[in-house]
């Protein structure tokens, strides 16, 4: 049976955002029942975070010259591969060695993918934000089903879900199409992107916005904790955080083609401060809930809105644009934020997540410079 291309990258944002969805809410619990401290936890997670920017471009390199089904195979294997001994490890120095090595691995695997769709789009144009969908609706059960296993055997069993949805995102990617025509030839060096004032504007919009979202990342589900929320009930606000934002990619092509780059990264900014601003004030159930159906917003409209501007580049740039941009725009600024936001969540507690509603507030000024 042939099985059309934006059905196969339905496929593969459903895999790959399923192992999010299963891994991301509990990392952070895993690596504290691995001995770490708040201050310990942030390192490893920050330093993840820098070891996936190092990776990057290197990666979107081999990817524009040898393609990029083999990269993002090799990446989603690797990834698969060493996250189950998160679980099985104890100690700073240990599970520091094993965020590094998973890292690496795992560094392609999102933006290549957004490339890869990119790519397919100029050739055979499809709805982008119907085809990504299924990798939040993935999420949202992932996330659902990680809290279930997570109550009845512990954290490590979220991860053990995700190392399989990865090693599925590994099978998949390599049944992708391969584009018609010859494959465009990369110009310039890794850096080119950076010569266009359209790349350019993006890196800060996306810094800021979707830096500010480190916080929640990696102390969200502490937080929550340490407030008597129940890890089922944790695994619900995560999942709830992307029905909205399923909402949008389904039904939001008219708000999309209206607003523009710059009128969705300015809505996902304003969107960012209130949201930070109620997360942090309180952990009541309906505040939360109503704070987290933002996440379609701060989230869900800067991506399009970044995928709007990336497609609007030279065809030539590929996998550098796309991998530039989710390590520079947004890895390096989650690195950042995440390694300040183990210090001031042991400081100021929840009341740490408005030092991000700030952050979105600089974004305001940014989106609005973006074209597209």
């Amino acid at each position: 049976m042939r099985i059309s291309p934006p059905t196969r990258f339905a496929l593969l944002f459903a895999v790959q955002f399923a192992s999010l969805g299963a891994a991301m809410p509990f990392i952070p619990a895993v690596l504290s029942a691995g001995g770490l401290s708040a201050t310990q936890l942030s390192i490893v997670l920050a330093l993840g975070s820098v070891t996936r920017l190092l990776t990057s471009p290197a990666s979107a390199r081999l990817a524009d010259g040898w393609g990029l089904r083999a990269v993002l195979v090799s990446g989603a294997a690797l990834a698969a591969l060493t996250l189950p001994a998160m679980a099985l490890l104890q100690g700073f120095a240990m599970l520091l060695l094993v965020q590094l090595v998973h890292s690496v691995g795992v560094a392609p695997v999102v933006p290549l993918s957004d490339a890869a769709a990119i790519a397919e789009m100029r050739a055979r144009p499809f709805d982008y934000g119907r085809v990504r969908a299924w990798g939040s609706i993935a999420f949202i059960v992932s996330a659902v089903a990680a809290g279930q296993l997570v109550s009845l055997t512990g954290p490590a069993a979220a991860l053990w879900l995700a190392a399989c949805c990865l090693g599925a995102t590994a099978l998949v990617a390599a049944g992708l199409p391969q584009p018609p025509g010859p494959r465009p030839r990369p110009t310039g060096g890794m850096w080119e992107p950076l010569r266009h004032p359209g790349f350019r504007r993006l890196l800060p919009a996306s810094a800021l916005i979707q830096g500010s979202h480190a916080m929640y990342y990696g102390f969200a589900t502490l937080h929550w904790q340490a407030a008597g929320l129940s890890a089922g009930m944790i695994g619900l606000l995560w999942a709830w955080g992307v029905v909205m934002e399923v909402a949008l990619f389904l039904w939001g092509r008219r708000l999309v083609e209206r607003l523009g780059a710059p009128g969705l990264a300015t809505l996902a900014a304003l969107a960012g401060v209130l949201r930070w601003v109620v997360t942090g004030a309180t952990s009541e159930l309906v505040p939360l809930f109503l704070a987290q159906t933002l996440h379609a917003l701060s989230f869900g409209a800067m991506h399009l809105g970044a995928i709007r501007a990336l497609a609007a580049l030279p065809s030539g740039l590929g996998a550098r644009a796309q991998t530039l941009h989710s390590s520079l725009g947004v890895g390096l600024a989650s690195g950042a934020v995440m390694l300040a936001s183990g210090p001031l969540y042991a400081a100021f507690g929840g009341h740490a997540f408005w030092a991000m509603a700030g952050l979105c507030a600089l974004g305001v000024a940014a989106g609005l410079r973006l074209r597209g």
